[in-house]
C-alpha cells in the first residue's frame, strides 16, 4: 500500500526544506504498513520554492513535484490527486500544508483510522483534543470557528466536526468517485464540497484532532470575504437542495395534494351538506390518508418501497393507524376544541392550526416506522 502526502505550495520557501526533512528523516520512518511518499503541488511560486523542491529530489526518491498555473487551491488539488494516482501509484492521498499549521506527527493517527476501514478521514480543530492557534484574532476566530459552527449546524452529519479543513487522508477510490464533481469547485469550497460528496455517497469518515499551530514563516493565506461567501453559499444551496428536493421536499407535496382533497371535502360537508366539522375532517381525512400513502410509497419513500400486496395491505392498515391518531388527536382536537371554545364560524382556521402540527408528526412517523431505512 503507497500513501502519498500532497502538499500545495505557492511562495513557501521558508517552509518547504524544515517540511521535506521534518516529514522524510521522523515522520515517514514510523509508518511500517506503506510506502510513504511525498508530491509537492507548487503553483509557479516565483520565490523558488519549486527549484528547492527539485534539490531535495536528489537526495529523496520518494519526493516529487508537479508544478502548474495558479488556478486556486481546488485545481491544484485535483491536478496533484491525479498525478499521485496515475503516477505515484497512490492508494492513499493526504491533504496538507506547507507551513506546519497541520502537525505532520499526526499522520500514523490518520494512516490507522484508513486500515479501521475508514475512506475519509478529517484533521478536526473542534472536537476533543484539537485546537485553534491561541493567538489568533477575532476576525480569524470569527471566520473558522462560527463558519464551521454555521455549517455544521446547516449539514446536521453526526461526527464531523471540522468541515472546512485541509489536513486529511482519502482513499483513492473516493478521489477518483468525487473528482468530476470536484472541478466545479474553487477556493476553500473545494474542502467543504468534497467532504459533503463524499458523505453523500456514502463513504465513511473520522476524525483526528489535532492542535493547529500558525506558521512562523512566509505570508498567511487567509481566505478572502469572496472566498467564504461563496463557501457559504454553496453549503446554503445544497441543504436547501436536499430539504425541498429530498424526502422532506416531497412529503410537502404529497401533504399538499392531500391537504387539497381534505379541505375540499370539509368544505363541501360542511359548508353545503352542513356536517359536524369534526365528522366532516375524518372522512376527508380518510380519503387523504390513502391518497398520502401511495405517493409516499411510490415517489417520497421510493428506495424503501413496500412491495408485495400482502405487505402493501399490512403497511397500509399500519398507516391509517398511525395516522389516525395524529389525524383524530392533534387534527381533528384542534378543530373540535376551537369550534367548543370559539364558536364554529372559524372552523378551517382551526382545520389548518392543527393540519401546521400534524405536519411535524407525520414526517417523523412516516420516515422512522412506516419507510424506515433498511439495516445496511
Amino acid at each position: 500500500m503507497t500513501a502519498v502526502v500532497i502538499i500545495p505550495t505557492y511562495n513557501e520557501k521558508g517552509n518547504i526544506e524544515p517540511m521535506i526533512e521534518t516529514l522524510e528523516k521522523e515522520i515517514f520512518p514510523q509508518v511500517k504498513s506503506y510506502e510513504m511518499k511525498l508530491l509537492i503541488a507548487d503553483d509557479g511560486s516565483p520565490d523558488g520554492t519549486g527549484g528547492i523542491v527539485k534539490s531535495y529530489m536528489r537526495k529523496y526518491k520518494n519526493l516529487e513535484i508537479i508544478e502548474g498555473k495558479k488556478e486556486g487551491l481546488g485545481a491544484a488539488y485535483v491536478r496533484a490527486m491525479t498525478y499521485a494516482i496515475e503516477k505515484m501509484g497512490a492508494d492513499v492521498l493526504f491533504e496538507m500544508d506547507c507551513d506546519f499549521f497541520h502537525d505532520p506527527k499526526k499522520i500514523p493517527d490518520f494512516l490507522k483510522k484508513i486500515d479501521e476501514g475508514y475512506d475519509f478521514v478529517i484533521g478536526t480543530r473542534y472536537s476533543k483534543g484539537g485546537s485553534i492557534p491561541p493567538d489568533w484574532g477575532i476576525h480569524r476566530r470569527i471566520m473558522s470557528v462560527w463558519g464551521n459552527t454555521f455549517i455544521r449546524f446547516l449539514f446536521s452529519r453526526k461526527g464531523i466536526y471540522d468541515w472546512t479543513g485541509g489536513y486529511r487522508a482519502i482513499k483513492k477510490e473516493v478521489f477518483l468517485k468525487e473528482k468530476d464533481k470536484l472541478k466545479e469547485f474553487t477556493g476553500y469550497t473545494f474542502q467543504v464540497g468534497f467532504l459533503y460528496n463524499a458523505v453523500i455517497d456514502g463513504y465513511k469518515t473520522a476524525e483526528v484532532p489535532f492542535k493547529a499551530k500558525d506558521r512562523t514563516k512566509g505570508k498567511s493565506k487567509i481566505p478572502g470575504a469572496e472566498t467564504i461567501a461563496k463557501t457559504l453559499m454553496f453549503v446554503i444551496q445544497v441543504r436547501a437542495k436536499e430539504v425541498f428536493y429530498g424526502p422532506f421536499g416531497k412529503f410537502l407535496v404529497v401533504g399538499g395534494i392531500g391537504f387539497i382533497l381534505q379541505a375540499v371535502i370539509l368544505r363541501t360537508l360542511v359548508d353545503v351538506l352542513k356536517y359536524n366539522p369534526s365528522i366532516a375532517n375524518l372522512l376527508g381525512a380518510v380519503v387523504a390518508i390513502f391518497s398520502n400513502y401511495n405517493l409516499n410509497n411510490l415517489w417520497t419513500f421510493k428506495t424503501e418501497k413496500i412491495n408485495g400486496f400482502a405487505q402493501y395491505l399490512w403497511k397500509m392498515l399500519h398507516f391509517y393507524a398511525t395516522s389516525a391518531v395524529g389525524v383524530i388527536f392533534i387534527q381533528t382536537g384542534v378543530i373540535f376544541l376551537g369550534d367548543q371554545f370559539l364558536g364554529r364560524k372559524y372552523y378551517f382556521i382551526y382545520f389548518l392550526a392543527g393540519t401546521a402540527i400534524l405536519l411535524v408528526y407525520n414526517f417523523t412517523v412516516y420516515r422512522f416506522i412506516i419507510w424506515r431505512k433498511k439495516p445496511q
